[in-house]
């Protein structure tokens, strides 16, 4: 029995034993893993309060920092003596700001409490803003125009929520009928005009509502009840005023119109408003970054439903940068007459049924500086009324036949590609290729005159540029024979005009330059054409540069009308401070040397001064010694006139540099079209004498002002 109880006792004490053990580890376990839990809890709040808490507090206080779109005054544009050329007309605007939490409701609401208040255009209103009224205030019945089945089907095809609403809103818009739609009172229709701004306007970004004509009324009225209207400011808005009717200048979209669809995503990734006023044409475009100005950067504190509670100016906005242009206004003023005058004279005598347009640039050939840039087109109503536009922007965006003021051209590519040298002599008699008429020489139809460089250019021998072609391809001359010229042939010529700035972009700080067009063929005989300017056609600045070119020793100049870049005036009056000066850009220099170009130069003083010189009845008894060359070019018309199209025409052009030596000044003239027989009034060359003379003219008056008297215009 003592050995039975004995057993009992020692098995009940190792039972006891496990039980202690058991529940020891169960415990442990416990124990450990609320610590495990506990320390999670610790690291997890510390890296909420460490690392995510300036994040939460952020959250919390909700500051938003923003661009907004303040109407900072665009900068303005003055000529080279600080006339101005662009400015900024200050006017009256309502805007009004709407933030993150504001809701379509609210906004309708004010938008009827401001209609109140103001009146606005209607006429303007999109087709779909009236549905998407319409659809606000009568709710019902545009739930009605579409059947649960049709709504039941959208909302379970897969799309997104706001795709899904998007077709149900398409579907309703569809069936409103026009009689629905003109139940619109007047009263609706202000309010649709103004709610409709508000809706398209970005969060905390003032949205013009009204600046066009609004009333001293409805200033100071919006003015005493903003306590009532948040969101609606009142403030001043910025309207361009353009001084000049220079098309070159440019111009800017309408806050209406804002930025254009192309554009789109270039301006709003550099921080653009969709509304926002942009440059969009010439100047106005091609200087946006600088003379846009830059939008005051706002800080908001909300709170944690998102409402604003507190603003404040983080940067301030600042207006656009100034430009003082190249252009000198008044010798643009004197030669735009004289552009005028002539071309008007000319339309009025007879056979000058095709013209319709005269050009002159003249340009400072050192350095680039377009000094004077005149366009001038008739336009000719249907009623049969006509009226004289500016063309200035013809000067770079059309080409023409340019004739013989080519052949200065001609000679250097024949000397660089060794064809012929300076003072060489060829025989001027007039050409036969097989199949083709004879060409020959305005003033030798049909003998032989030996000639040497100099006088072909004096003169206008268009043999002589023959033969220099033919020298050129290597490619003798057979009387009656075929001239079997290549493309290779054209490309050699066209390679080394472009050297000149002919046939390529000249670099003018414009956008839409056009470079004229390249004749197709590679004929024999059009081949010859080409070298004395009746094939490919080139730009009234092209010409200008390529003058500049032969000017200034041999150096290929980019064009451009901006000289200098100014901060914004302090006091609206005066330029301000000067923030850059442009420097000239040199784009290639010509392979000649110094010799042979000044062997043209001096051929070409021979056209003003010589005997025999093409230009000497205009320019034998100028003051100054300057040089040029005449040009005609026999041209087939294919002009804005379509019914007049093939029908035979004459175009003539002159270029020039003055004076010939140390050159101030470059010029070129086109006059296309400008008669329809062979009699005709030598108007390009009566433009380019007038015009150098104002020239000079101007400049001495200029000589005569002191120093001080420019520093009051243009800060340095």
């Amino acid at each position: 029995m003592k050995r039975k109880n004995k057993g009992k006792t020692k098995r009940s004490s190792n039972g006891n034993a496990r039980q202690r053990a058991n529940l020891s580890l169960r415990m442990n376990i416990l124990f450990f893993t609320i610590f495990i839990m506990f320390s999670v809890l610790v690291i997890r709040l510390g890296y909420i309060q460490i690392v995510k808490g300036d994040e939460y507090v952020a959250q919390l206080q909700k500051t938003e920092e923003a661009t907004v779109n303040t109407s900072v005054p665009r900068g303005r544009i003055f000529d080279r003596d600080g006339k101005i050329l662009v400015d900024n007309k200050p006017k009256n605007a309502i805007t009004y700001t709407k933030y993150s939490t504001t809701t379509s409701e609210e906004m309708l609401k004010m938008a009827k409490k401001l209609s109140k208040l103001i009146t606005m255009d209607t006429e303007r209103i999109a087709q779909r803003d009236k549905f998407e009224y319409w659809m606000v205030k009568h709710p019902k019945e545009a739930e009605s125009k579409i059947s649960d089945k049709e709504e039941k089907a959208i909302l379970e095809n897969g799309k997104k929520a706001g795709e899904q609403q998007n077709e149900i809103d398409a579907i309703i818009r569809s069936r409103i009928t026009a009689k629905e739609l003109k139940s619109l009172t007047n009263k609706d229709l202000q309010i649709v005009a103004i709610y409709s701004k508000m809706v398209a306007g970005y969060n905390l970004s003032p949205q013009i509502i009204k600046s066009d004509k609004v009333s001293d009324r409805e200033f100071a009225v919006v003015s005493e009840h903003l306590s009532e209207l948040p969101g609606v400011d009142t403030t001043t808005d910025w309207q361009r005023e353009k001084k000049s009717d220079l098309a070159i200048l440019g111009s800017t979209t309408t806050p209406q119109e804002g930025i254009p669809l192309d554009k789109l995503s270039y301006f709003l990734a550099r921080d653009y408003s969709r509304n926002d006023r942009v440059g969009k044409s010439y100047l106005e475009q091609e200087y946006e970054s600088i003379l846009q100005g830059e939008k005051s950067i706002v800080q908001s504190d909300t709170d944690r439903t998102g409402k604003v509670v507190n603003t404040k100016i983080v940067k301030e906005g600042s207006a656009g940068k100034d430009l003082v242009l190249t252009i000198d206004s008044d010798l643009q003023k004197a030669t735009d007459k004289i552009v005028t005058d002539e071309l008007m004279m000319a339309k009025r005598t007879g056979a000058s049924s095709l013209l319709d347009r005269a050009f002159l640039v003249m340009m400072d050939p050192n350095t680039g500086e377009i000094l004077s840039m005149v366009g001038k087109k008739i336009e000719t109503s249907k009623n049969g009324s006509q009226k004289l536009v500016d063309y200035s922007i013809g000067n770079f965006t059309s080409s023409y036949e340019v004739g013989s003021v080519i052949k200065p051209a001609t000679l250097l590519t024949g000397y660089h590609y060794n064809a012929i040298r300076p003072n060489e002599v060829l025989v001027d008699s007039p050409v036969k290729l097989a199949g083709t008429k004879p060409k020959s020489s305005i003033f030798n139809r049909g003998g032989a005159i030996n000639m040497s460089d100099t006088q072909a250019i004096e003169r206008s021998s268009n043999v002589y540029m023959f033969k220099t072609a033919m020298k050129i391809a290597k490619l003798p001359y057979v009387y009656n024979g075929p001239l079997p010229t290549t493309e290779a042939d054209y490309d050699r010529v066209r390679k080394y005009y472009a050297q000149f700035g002919l046939g390529v972009e000249t670099g003018i700080d414009l956008p839409g330059e056009f470079t004229g067009v390249k004749g197709p063929e590679t004929l024999g005989g059009k081949y010859l054409d080409l070298v004395i300017g009746q094939y490919d056609t080139f730009t009234p600045l092209q010409l200008a540069q390529y003058v500049s070119t032969i000017a200034n020793g041999g150096k290929r100049i980019a064009p451009r009308l901006l000289k200098e870049i100014h901060e914004p005036s302090k006091d609206g009056e005066t330029i301000g401070a000067l923030d850059q000066e442009v420097q000239p850009k040199v784009l290639n220099t010509l392979a000649n040397s110094e010799a042979e170009i000044e062997h043209v130069r001096e051929a070409m003083t021979k056209v003003y001064y010589g005997a025999q010189g093409s230009g000497a009845s205009s320019f034998k008894d100028s003051k100054f010694k300057g040089a040029g060359k005449t040009g005609t070019a026999q041209v087939v018309y294919f002009g804005p006139k379509k019914e007049s199209y093939g029908t035979n025409t004459l175009s003539v052009t002159h270029v020039g540099f003055a004076p010939k030596d140390n050159p101030q000044v470059a010029y070129a003239v086109v006059v296309p079209w400008i008669t329809t027989s062979e009699q005709y009034t030598a108007i390009n060359n009566i433009i380019a004498r007038k015009s150098v003379d104002k020239f000079f003219e101007l400049k001495k008056k200029d000589t005569k002002k002191t120093k001080s008297e420019v520093g009051t215009k243009i800060l340095r």
